[in-house]
């Protein structure tokens, strides 16, 4: 039986592919899986960005594995550490996630992509959420992380008739950063993580600290916030042997070598 959660780690780079045949939809103990990964992979340096995809090309994930909800798991359910997909709740998490949407992304599979810092999508994968014609709501971060994407009466709409929403849709609504021919995303993801991958740990982390710290809030009461010392790991990269390790190799003009401390 084939592990329905796959991870690889190589040089930095968590790549975790959801692989449920035939739609990659997750149930509560796939999601507890998936919650375990995301916090080894929030506590473990080595594992310094993430990568999110599903198995196959037709798919990225179908969100809830209405299958399960027939055979009477509730939507209430225990889903684990993080949320729906292990990481939609994971509110402390600061490195960096990608969305590599393979194929189509429905209802939760769509919050999925939403939670990610970054989404490469496939030009013939179409997303949508059609949570409020099945009586219950995309409440995986969907209601809110969606109108926060796009304009507001934009997400209402897609919300409230659940229609699909085809890639260049998206992309012409700011939803997704890259659009590629399938079969491209995850070359493209994993190369975008590379790029990443050459700024300073401490930084990345202090950069969505700084984020999601101060999203609702006006531009002067979130400068005030970042210089109040309210953000930990901002000032330990301020103070950190890599804020001078960045200048020191400018200088002598070589690449970087970051500790991360």
């Amino acid at each position: 039986m084939t592990d329905p959660i796959r991870t690889h780690l190589a040089d930095g780079i968590l790549t975790v592919t959801i692989d449920r045949p035939k739609a990659n939809a997750i149930d509560a103990a796939t999601s507890c899986v998936m919650g375990e990964v995301f916090t080894r992979f929030r506590d473990d340096p080595a594992q310094r960005v993430a990568i999110l995809t599903g198995a196959g090309e037709r798919f990225f994930c179908a969100g809830w594995d209405l299958k399960a909800a027939a055979e009477g798991e509730s939507p209430e359910a225990d889903y684990g550490v993080g949320g729906f997909g292990g990481f939609t709740e994971l509110w402390d998490l600061k490195k960096p996630v990608i969305c590599a949407m393979n194929g189509h992304a429905i209802g939760g599979g769509f919050e999925l992509a939403m939670a990610a810092d970054i989404i490469v999508v496939s030009d013939a994968a179409e997303a949508w959420l059609p949570e409020i014609r099945l009586g219950i709501l995309p409440d995986a971060g969907g209601v809110l992380r969606l109108p926060r994407r796009v304009p507001r009466a934009i997400a209402l709409e897609w919300m409230m008739t659940g229609r699909r929403v085809g890639a260049a849709e998206g992309q012409a609504r700011g939803l997704y950063n890259h659009v590629v021919p399938a079969g491209a995303v995850l070359a493209k993801a994993t190369e975008i993580a590379r790029e990443i991958l050459l700024a300073a740990p401490l930084s990345l982390m202090a950069l969505k600290e700084i984020l999601n710290g101060t999203e609702e809030l006006s531009l002067e009461q979130a400068t005030a916030k970042m210089r109040s010392g309210a953000f930990k790991v901002y000032h330990q990269a301020l103070r950190s042997e890599d804020a001078k390790e960045g200048p020191r190799a400018f200088a002598e003009k070589r690449p970087p070598r970051w500790k991360g401390q």
